[in-house]
C-alpha cells in the first residue's frame, strides 16, 4: 500500500500576500482625513448653533435657516469660534511634530500616530497660518502658551539659535528681556491682585518652550498618542458647548408703540427686516414679528461674554481681548451700556 502524496514544502500558498501601503497614499489619505475634520468640523458646529438658538422648536430653526444664509454663517461662526478652531490645529500641530521626530528616530517600524500623519500631509503655510490666526484671536493673558506651542511645532531647538553655546544663551537671555519688558507690569499687577491663574500663564510657557522639542523616550510614545488624540477631541467637545450656545444674531432692544402713547420694549436677536416686519427671535424662546411703522427706537446690546472680569492690562490691551479686539476697541472705544439693555428681562 502506498502513501499518499504530499506537497512538497517548497510549494507556497496561493493566498496573496498583503501589500504594504505605499507612502504617498498613506499622505494622501492622512491629508484627506485631516481637510475633511478642519471643514466638517464649523459645518457641523454653525448647523447645530442654529438649531440650539432656535430652542430646539423645528419651525423656528426653518426660518433660522432661510434668513440666515451661508456667508452670513460662516461670518459668525469665524467670529465668535475663530480662537476654538485655530487652538484645535496648534494643538494637532504642536503634538505631531512632537510625535513625529520621537517616531522617525526609532529604529522600529512603529506605526505613525494619527496627528504625525496629519503633519507630514499639511503644507508649512497652514501651519504659519493656524498660529498667525491663534495670535490676532485668543485672549491676550493666553498668548504665551503660543511660545511653547509653536517651538514645539517647527522644533525650534534651543541648538537651533546658535551652534556655539555663548551666543546661544546671550540670544536666549536678550529673548527673556525682551519677554519681561512687555509683560513685567502686568506680572507685577497679577501678583499684588492675587491672580495666580494669569502669573502662572505668564511665567511658565517661556520657561517650558526650552524643553517641548522631541524626541521622546520610545515607551511614552504610543499611550501619549492615544492620550493625546483622546484629550483634544475632548478638548473640542468641552470647548464647542458654550461655542454652540452662543448666539448667531444680534441681540437688540426694540421699543414699539402698539397703540398711541403705548410703548414696549422687546428684547431679541433680529432675524430679518423687511419692508413690513422686523422679525424678532425672543431671548426666551419664540419668535416675534414687529410691524415697521410700529417700531419707535432699537439699540444693540453687549453680550455678558463681553464684559471684563479682571483687572490687568498688558500695554494699554485688556487682558481678556485679543489683538482684533484690542486694535478695534482704539478705534472704536466701547459705549456705555444701553439702560434700555440692563433693565428689560
Amino acid at each position: 500500500m502506498t502513501a499518499p502524496a504530499t506537497l512538497p514544502d517548497t510549494v507556497e500558498s496561493t493566498r496573496p500576500a498583503p501589500r504594504p501601503a505605499d507612502p504617498a497614499e498613506r499622505r494622501a489619505r492622512a491629508s484627506q482625513s485631516f481637510w475633511t475634520a478642519v471643514v466638517g468640523v464649523p459645518a457641523v458646529f454653525s448647523v447645530l448653533r442654529l438649531g440650539v438658538e432656535a430652542g430646539g422648536e423645528l419651525q423656528t430653526t426653518l426660518l433660522l435657516v432661510a434668513n440666515v444664509g451661508t456667508v452670513n454663517l460662516l461670518a459668525g461662526f469665524l467670529t465668535t469660534a475663530a480662537a476654538l478652531l485655530s487652538t484645535a490645529l496648534v494643538a494637532v500641530f504642536a503634538l505631531g511634530a512632537v510625535l513625529r521626530v520621537s517616531v522617525d528616530r526609532m529604529s522600529s517600524g512603529m506605526r505613525r500616530p494619527l496627528f504625525a500623519r496629519w503633519v507630514d500631509s499639511t503644507p508649512a503655510w497652514f501651519a504659519v497660518a493656524s498660529f498667525l490666526l491663534a495670535l490676532v484671536t485668543w485672549p491676550l493673558l493666553y498668548l504665551p502658551l503660543l511660545l511653547p506651542a509653536f517651538v514645539a511645532a517647527f522644533q525650534l531647538s534651543p541648538e537651533r539659535l546658535h551652534e556655539q553655546r555663548v551666543p546661544r544663551l546671550l540670544l536666549l537671555g536678550a529673548g527673556f528681556v525682551g519677554y519681561l519688558w512687555l509683560l513685567g507690569p502686568t506680572l507685577l499687577d497679577a501678583g499684588r491682585q492675587g491672580e495666580a491663574l494669569a502669573v502662572v500663564l505668564l511665567v511658565v510657557p517661556p520657561v517650558l518652550a526650552l524643553f517641548v522639542t522631541g524626541p521622546l523616550p520610545a515607551a511614552v510614545i504610543r499611550p501619549l498618542a492615544s492620550i493625546t488624540e483622546a484629550a483634544v477631541l475632548a478638548m473640542l467637545v468641552w470647548a464647542a458647548l458654550p461655542v454652540i450656545s452662543t448666539p448667531v444674531l444680534p441681540l437688540t432692544v426694540t421699543t414699539v408703540e402698539s397703540a398711541p402713547g403705548v410703548t414696549e420694549d422687546v428684547r431679541g436677536h433680529v432675524v430679518t427686516v423687511d419692508d413690513v416686519d422686523v422679525v424678532l427671535l425672543q431671548e426666551r424662546g419664540g419668535v416675534r414679528y414687529l410691524p415697521v411703522d410700529q417700531v419707535r427706537a432699537q439699540v444693540l446690546c453687549p453680550s455678558e461674554d463681553e464684559l471684563p472680569r479682571r483687572q490687568l492690562r498688558v500695554r494699554d490691551f485688556h487682558v481678556e481681548d485679543s489683538l482684533l479686539e484690542g486694535l478695534g476697541r482704539r478705534v472704536r472705544p466701547v459705549h456705555r451700556i444701553d439702560a434700555a439693555c440692563r433693565t428689560v428681562d
